[in-house]
């Protein structure tokens, strides 16, 4: 587990970046698949989640996590949220309820922690490509300036992802991005005729333009082997018929 240097100061708050180390899962989820969309068997997915809480102090039932569709969407978690099996429809979730732990999957898009330090509201983002696109941070931070918020209370934390080494793209992907900031072409670069882009410093941008400054990004690329993440395109790269999941994961205490 992951824990960023900005937020272990705040000794009200628990969180983590989880990668597929200490779990039950074996195989190609070896080992902390977190992942119920998996192929992965059930059971060992339920006992990896009930790891993940063990290690944040929540209750297994107070962990909320969504059915991830690359939208914009995002959802209020209040004292009045019915915990129940059925997920909500979206990319990320915020709460300044006590002892709910949020949670977003990942397998090589950008997890992100967000906290506000005045108000103790927190967030957890899940950015793939089609999300950053859509601005689902821009609706994210709207929605905290609407709570109240100042961006100068804000902290976020862009945690491990694919990076610009591995991220390669095709050409109609780049003119989509440019097309809509001709900037954006600072995120991209070519090697040996193939185009690669830099999804975790796109999102870190994204939140700079918003006004935050308190910033960290964990730069550790989900693809590369030796940082021990599940990633999708490696699975992909090695013929993998499946991949397991990621968990980042943030709560009030």
């Amino acid at each position: 587990m992951i824990i960023s240097k900005k937020l272990k100061k705040f000794t009200n708050i628990k969180h983590g970046f989880f990668n597929r180390s200490g779990g039950t899962s074996s195989g190609i989820y070896k080992s902390l698949n977190c992942g119920i969309g998996s192929s992965d068997n059930k059971k060992n997915v339920f006992k990896n989640l009930k790891i993940v809480c063990k290690k944040i102090g929540c209750s297994e039932k107070k962990l909320v996590l969504l059915n991830q569709i690359h939208s914009n969407r995002y959802s209020f978690i209040d004292n009045n949220y019915k915990f129940n099996k059925k997920k909500i429809k979206g990319d990320a979730l915020i709460t300044s309820t006590k002892k709910v732990a949020i949670g977003v999957l990942t397998a090589d898009c950008v997890p992100i922690l967000i906290y506000d330090k005045k108000l103790k509201i927190v967030s957890v983002i899940h950015v793939g490509w089609k999300g950053a696109y859509k601005d689902i941070i821009d609706k994210v931070i709207k929605f905290f300036i609407k709570k109240g918020s100042q961006t100068k209370n804000l902290l976020a934390v862009v945690g491990p992802s694919i990076t610009k080494n591995n991220y390669e793209v095709q050409k109609d992907f780049k003119d989509r991005f440019l097309k809509k900031d001709k900037k954006s072409n600072f995120f991209f670069k070519t090697r040996k005729n193939k185009t690669y882009f830099g999804l975790n410093n796109y999102v870190y941008n994204q939140l700079e333009q918003k006004g935050i400054s308190n910033l960290e990004l964990i730069n550790k690329d989900t693809f590369d082997k030796k940082n021990n993440f599940f990633s999708a395109r490696r699975s992909i790269y090695n013929k993998q018929a499946d991949y397991g999941r990621n968990i980042s994961i943030i709560m009030i205490k």
